[in-house]
């Protein structure tokens, strides 16, 4: 969302960026440089209406408070951002996140238009929509679980062949109460009728089956960081919520070519202390250099035997520049969908280790249908050990065909002409 902000302030638009307090207060703190440069996004905030003591993790608590709480505290903050600003500063448009679509109902009341933006793919993006459709139909139940074990579903605008063990992933990997969940997607899908501009970080070429079969979403990625020189550049990203440690750039430096190993999980997932040592271990055993992001929140302890010797641990890092980076040779990760954007657009081959949501999917996909990545298999007891993990990267640091296939799709992701005309276009209804 900072990125389209970014774009949207190059081509002439002011932008006021709403976050949460929570989330606000994370990310100024890591972005204060950044603030005083660019006046022309104005960051404000909002209650999520949770305690300051209340877990952020558990989504079930925003899913069952949120609702009753942030869209009265979105009008008021726009009716008086209003009042207090000259007439070329009056908020006209919103432009919300599709997890925030019920924001169009307070644009109406308000009688200001707006798009919804999705930061996942353009097949998440048609699931969300459908949600309400899955229900109605009998494919989920109120709780998450399937009710229907038929191949062939019809989605909104008409059918599609899809694995129902695998379609509806909402109820795997974090602790949440999934009927609270259903029912604030199923208001942000319905919500999301109120407008006709849906845009999507995602390209023409990468998703060409989901964007034929539902063409209203409109591609306007890869939302990718202007940097001038990717790699001299010392300024940190803005919308971080971790500081980003930008030593490991000059780290990279010296390294040779396509020999790191990136391993990085994004800003949720968590590890128990088995798996945390099987990762750590196995990253020991691949005998090769390794930048592993381990976050401020890790609680886990290394293990005894862990040398780390020829790798860098950080707490966050500059992740656009990591990954273009001449020396990173593949990329083990979460595959959120920000990150497997930024994998893609930089010819990285993914070893892939999901977490939870869309993740699962964008995974299959990856491996699947793109075929420039490889999955980790569980042992016996539940977990990927690090032997696993040390037999998977020789082979995808082996694989020239996979390296090849990724350079390959880099180049198509990479090509903007559609995207760019799309987000020309929403350029143009802000400013109409």
């Amino acid at each position: 969302m900072m990125i389209l902000s970014e774009k949207l302030v190059e081509n002439g638009c002011k932008v006021v960026f709403v976050n949460t307090e929570f989330n606000h207060k994370r990310m100024v703190s890591c972005m204060v440089e950044q603030q005083d440069q660019n006046s022309l996004i104005k960051l404000v905030s909002m209650p999520d209406g949770l305690e300051p003591e209340h877990d952020r993790k558990d989504l079930s608590k925003i899913f069952d408070v949120g609702l009753n709480t942030m869209p009265h505290a979105l009008e008021k903050l726009i009716t008086e951002q209003n009042i207090i600003s000259k007439s070329d500063n009056r908020i006209r448009y919103i432009v919300a996140d599709v997890s925030m679509a019920w924001s169009l109902n307070v644009g109406c009341k308000l009688g200001i238009k707006g798009a919804i933006f999705c930061p996942s793919s353009a097949a998440i993006f048609a699931l969300l929509y459908n949600i309400p459709k899955l229900i109605h139909d009998g494919i989920i139940n109120s709780d998450g679980s399937l009710l229907t074990t038929k191949k062939t579903i019809e989605l909104s605008p008409g059918k599609v062949e899809m694995d129902t063990g695998s379609l509806f992933w909402l109820n795997l990997g974090v602790t949440m109460n999934v009927k609270h969940m259903l029912n604030y997607l199923d208001t942000c899908a319905k919500s999301s009728n109120l407008t006709e501009l849906w845009f999507c970080d995602t390209t023409y070429e990468l998703e060409p089956k989901v964007l034929s079969f539902f063409p209203k979403i409109l591609p306007i990625g890869p939302l990718l960081r202007n940097y001038s020189n990717m790699n001299a550049s010392p300024t940190r990203s803005m919308g971080q919520l971790w500081e980003e440690d930008l030593s490991c750039t000059s780290w990279l430096d010296q390294q040779p070519h396509c020999s790191v190993i990136y391993a990085a999980f994004g800003s949720i997932t968590c590890f128990d202390q088995n798996q945390f040592n099987e990762l750590a271990l196995g990253l020991d055993l691949t005998n090769r250099p390794f930048l592993w992001v381990v976050r401020e929140d890790n609680k886990m302890a290394y293990p005894n035997e862990f040398q780390g010797n020829k790798g860098k641990i950080v707490q966050w890092a500059p992740q656009q520049k990591v990954l273009n980076h001449s020396a990173i040779a593949s990329f083990v990760s979460h595959c959120g969908w920000n990150s497997t954007m930024e994998g893609l657009c930089n010819g990285v081959p993914f070893l892939c280790w999901p977490y939870f949501a869309d993740q699962i999917y964008n995974k299959a996909y990856i491996c699947d249908e793109l075929k420039v990545g490889m999955g980790l298999d569980l042992d016996e007891n539940g977990v990927v050990s690090r032997w696993e993990i040390k037999k998977k990267l020789d082979q995808l640091l082996s694989d020239v065909n996979m390296r090849t296939r990724s350079l390959k799709l880099k180049e198509k992701v990479l090509d903007k002409g559609r995207s760019s005309e799309n987000l020309n276009k929403l350029v143009k209804w802000i400013k109409g």
